[in-house]
C-alpha cells in the first residue's frame, strides 16, 4: 500500500500543476465541492476554446439563478481569456452580454476588433496562395500541411465547421499512421466544441485502428473521448467504463477539453448509477489507477465508499452538496438529474433486498425524507417490479414478498418429469418406426 501511495504522488502533483501557477493551496482545490463553485479555480484546469465555452456556460446559469456576481466573474475572466486569441465574433457577443457592467475596460474594443479581422484576411489570403500552389506541384505532404494550417486558422477564429472540414480533407493526404492519428485527434476536438458527438465516436474507432502508433497519453485522450460521447449519448455504464480505464498519464494533457478532476467524477458518478455492488468493488474502488483520480475530488471518492459501506444518508448528503456546481458543468448538467435518480433507486433497493420486512420510519430516517415521500418512491419501484415486496400503509411496514423455495422446487420437479415423459415417448414412437420399417417403406413407395 505504501508503494501505491508513493507512485500516485507524482501523477496527482502533474495534474495539480495545472494551475494558474499562483497560489498552491488554491490550485489544489477540487473543482466540485460542497462549497460554492471558485470560478477562478475552476477556470485554471482548462485551456483553449473549452476554458471560455465553460466560462459563458457558467455565466448563463448563473444569470438564470440571478447569481450575478458569479456572472459578471465569468464574464470578466471569459473576456480576458478571448482577448488573447483571435475570436472577434465571440468577443462581440460577450461585450454585448456583459453590456457595461464591468466598467470601460470591458467596453467594446473597437480597434482591436478590426485589428485582428484585418490580419486574418491577410493571413487567410497567404493560406489559400500557399495550398494552391502546393496543389499544383502535387506535394502530398505540403497538401496535408496547408489543409490542416486551414483548420488551425478556422478554429482559432471560431469557425468551427470549416475548421471540420478542412482537417478532415487531411486524409487523403496522410501517409503514415501518426498522421491519421493527428487528423482524427483534430477532429474530434472540433466535434467535442460543436457538440457533434457521433463524429467524436467515429473519429475514437477511426485511431484506434492503428495501436501500434498510440502512444500513452493519446491513448488515455481517445478514452476521455469516447467517455464524454457515451455520456452524451445517456449510455451511462459504457460512459464509466471508459472512464475507469483512462491511464493516469492523462496529467494536464487534455485540457483544451477534459481535466483529470472530470474523470473522476464523470467516472464515478456513471459508474455509482450503473455499477452492480461487485462491479463497483472491484472496478472502481480496488482500481488502484482510478484512486489516483478520485484523490483529487475527495467528495465523489467519499460517497462511493458510503454507498458500496450502506451509508445511504452520509452518501446522499454528498449528492445534495454537490448538485449545484455539477449542475454547472459544460457536459454534465443534462445528466444530472438522471444520475441522481438511478443513483438514489439503487440505494432503496440494495437497503430493502436483505430485510423480510423494513420500518419505514427507520427507512425514512436513513434517507432523510418523509415517509410519505418513501412510500411513493418504494410504490414506484414496486410497481416497476425493481423491489419484490408490498407495504402495509396503515402500520408503514414494507414486507418482502420471497419466492416459496418449496413450491418452486415440486414446480421444477413436474415440470422435468413432464420433459422426460414426453422425450421418452418420442423414441418409443421413433424405434416402432424403425422396428416395422415404416419410414423406409414410404421412401421406397415414393
Amino acid at each position: 500500500m505504501e508503494g501505491d501511495d508513493e507512485t500516485s504522488g507524482p501523477m496527482i502533483d502533474e495534474i495539480y500543476a495545472n494551475g494558474d501557477g499562483g497560489d498552491n493551496n488554491r490550485a489544489r482545490k477540487p473543482i466540485f465541492s460542497g462549497d460554492q463553485l471558485d470560478i477562478e479555480v475552476y477556470a485554471s484546469f482548462y485551456a483553449g476554446r473549452t476554458k471560455i465555452m465553460r466560462l459563458l456556460f457558467l455565466a448563463d446559469r448563473c444569470g438564470e439563478k440571478n447569481q450575478t456576481a458569479m456572472q459578471l466573474d465569468a464574464f470578466r475572466m471569459a473576456h480576458d481569456e478571448i482577448k488573447k486569441g483571435e475570436n472577434t465574433q465571440l468577443y462581440r457577443e460577450v461585450v454585448q452580454k456583459i453590456d457595461g457592467r464591468l466598467g470601460p475596460d470591458y467596453d467594446m474594443d473597437v480597434a482591436w476588433a478590426e485589428n485582428v479581422d484585418r490580419r486574418a484576411e491577410q493571413k487567410k489570403e497567404k493560406l489559400e496562395n500557399e495550398l494552391n500552389a502546393y496543389r499544383t506541384n502535387l506535394i502530398k505532404e505540403s497538401i496535408r500541411m496547408g489543409y490542416n494550417d486551414f483548420g488551425d486558422f478556422y478554429y482559432s477564429h471560431g469557425q468551427l465547421g470549416d475548421a471540420f472540414k478542412s482537417y478532415v480533407r487531411t486524409r487523403d493526404y496522410c501517409t503514415t499512421s501518426k498522421h491519421i492519428i493527428h487528423m482524427c485527434m483534430s477532429a474530434i476536438l472540433v466535434s467535442t466544441e460543436m457538440g457533434q458527438f457521433t463524429h467524436v465516436s467515429s473519429y475514437v474507432s477511426k485511431a484506434e485502428q492503428a495501436p501500434e502508433s498510440l502512444d500513452l497519453i493519446t491513448i488515455a485522450k481517445l478514452r476521455c473521448a469516447a467517455g464524454l460521447a457515451n455520456l452524451e449519448a445517456k449510455k451511462y455504464k459504457l460512459a464509466a467504463r471508459k472512464f475507469l480505464e483512462v491511464g493516469s498519464e492523462l496529467g494536464s494533457h487534455y485540457n483544451e477539453v477534459i481535466a483529470s478532476q472530470d474523470v473522476a467524477t464523470y467516472g464515478g458518478l456513471c459508474a455509482l448509477a450503473t455499477f452492480d455492488r461487485s462491479e463497483l468493488k472491484s472496478k472502481v474502488i480496488d482500481n488502484i489507477n482510478f484512486r489516483n483520480f478520485l484523490e483529487l475530488v475527495p467528495e465523489v471518492r467519499e460517497l462511493i465508499n458510503d454507498f458500496y459501506s450502506s451509508h445511504y444518508a452520509s452518501c446522499l448528503e454528498y449528492l445534495g452538496n454537490l448538485k449545484a456546481n455539477l449542475l454547472l458543468d459544460i457536459h454534465l448538467h443534462d445528466h444530472v438529474e438522471t444520475l441522481y435518480d438511478q443513483i438514489r433507486h439503487k440505494a432503496l433497493i440494495q437497503y430493502t433486498h436483505p430485510f423480510v420486512s423494513v420500518d419505514l420510519n427507520m427507512m425514512a430516517n436513513a434517507f432523510k425524507t418523509t415517509v410519505t415521500g418513501l412510500e411513493k418512491e418504494l410504490e414506484a419501484l414496486i410497481t416497476d417490479n425493481q423491489i419484490q415486496a408490498r407495504i402495509d400503509s396503515h402500520n408503514k411496514i414494507l414486507y418482502a414478498r420471497h419466492a416459496d423455495q418449496r413450491n418452486a422446487t415440486f414446480q421444477r420437479v413436474l415440470e422435468t418429469g413432464r420433459v422426460f415423459d414426453r422425450d421418452v415417448r418420442h423414441m418409443l414412437l421413433r424405434s416402432n418406426l424403425i422396428k416395422h420399417e415404416h419410414n423406409l417403406r414410404a421412401s421406397r413407395k415414393h
